[in-house]
């Protein structure tokens, strides 16, 4: 048996990983010896849910599991939650925001690297069957060069959970998987309780729109120089699934399709976001190095 914890699980996530566990008989080899949240009232209502123990704290695990999974609602618990478990080098899938702060990221990216921890996670809209193939149209230049492109998604920033960082991943990662992870530049304007950003890479830009609680409001686009193509996104129980079964591999030995400094980028680029609707101004992707 592969004992897992799931830490957070006030987020519809561990609810939606706790159903294939259980109802999928492919995962019948996986323990959840508890779930824990800071809201204890989440975590209680899981754990009768699923019929899964809760824990008195976070880190009471350590060195009794195969795997974490983290997707706390707030970011910034994150790094917290996963660092206890580090040094034991199990697999972790860590929800969208990887963390908040950029100092958080890095120290958690360098710790997870030296231990030779396999990670996923981030935001589950990368595996949308849209985002696929609209990343891999640009990867192989399908109707031309990238020239442009537009991402609308929801931003949810009332909540309490860290505000902006809360939902922009989602955005902020379909850019960055389709156009690229490390882009130079951003500038975010506020209209109302929305915002457009322009994403600026060497060769083009990408403008992005967070709609606030518009829940309904996945879109993406890629101009390139003969064709425009791309849809509205269906955020259906599939991409949990699939991200799902990438940390389920994890646990049978695979290794992560991402890299690290790839794992954070995220990060990096919500931040600029911000800076950028405090100061009016463009705003630079700070450079890291793990």
């Amino acid at each position: 048996m592969k004992k897992i914890v799931i830490l957070g699980c006030e987020n519809s996530h561990a609810n939606s990983f706790l159903g294939f566990i259980r109802d999928d008989k492919r995962f019948a080899d996986v323990e959840v010896l508890g779930v824990y949240s800071d809201e204890k009232d989440a975590m209680e209502r899981v754990a009768k849910e699923f019929n899964v123990p809760t824990m008195e704290n976070y880190d009471c695990a350590v060195g009794k599991v195969d795997g974490v999974i983290i997707t706390a609602r707030d970011g910034v618990n994150h790094y917290k939650y996963a660092a206890p478990y580090i040094s034991s080098g199990v697999p972790m899938f860590i929800d969208k925001p990887i963390t908040v702060s950029e100092s958080d990221a890095i120290a958690m990216a360098k710790e997870l690297k030296a231990s030779g921890v396999q990670i996923t996670g981030g935001s589950s809209c990368r595996y949308e069957k849209t985002v696929l193939a609209l990343k891999e149209d640009a990867k192989n230049e399908t109707d031309g060069k990238t020239v442009g492109g537009f991402v609308c998604c929801p931003l949810n920033s009332k909540m309490g959970y860290s505000g902006f960082y809360f939902y922009s991943q989602h955005l902020v990662e379909i850019v960055g998987e389709i156009f690229g992870r490390y882009p130079k530049s951003v500038q975010a304007y506020v209209a109302n309780e929305n915002v457009s950003v322009v994403f600026r890479y060497d060769d083009y830009d990408v403008s992005g729109l967070f709609v606030e609680g518009g829940f309904a409001t996945y879109y993406a686009v890629r101009t390139a120089a003969d064709k425009t193509t791309g849809n509205a996104l269906s955020i259906e129980k599939y991409c949990f699934l699939t991200e799902w079964e990438d940390f389920y591999e994890l646990l049978q030995g695979g290794k992560s399709e991402m890299s690290y400094e790839d794992f954070i980028a995220p990060v990096f680029v919500m931040n600029a976001i911000e800076r950028s609707m405090q100061s009016g101004k463009e705003e630079k992707v700070n450079d890291y190095i793990i």
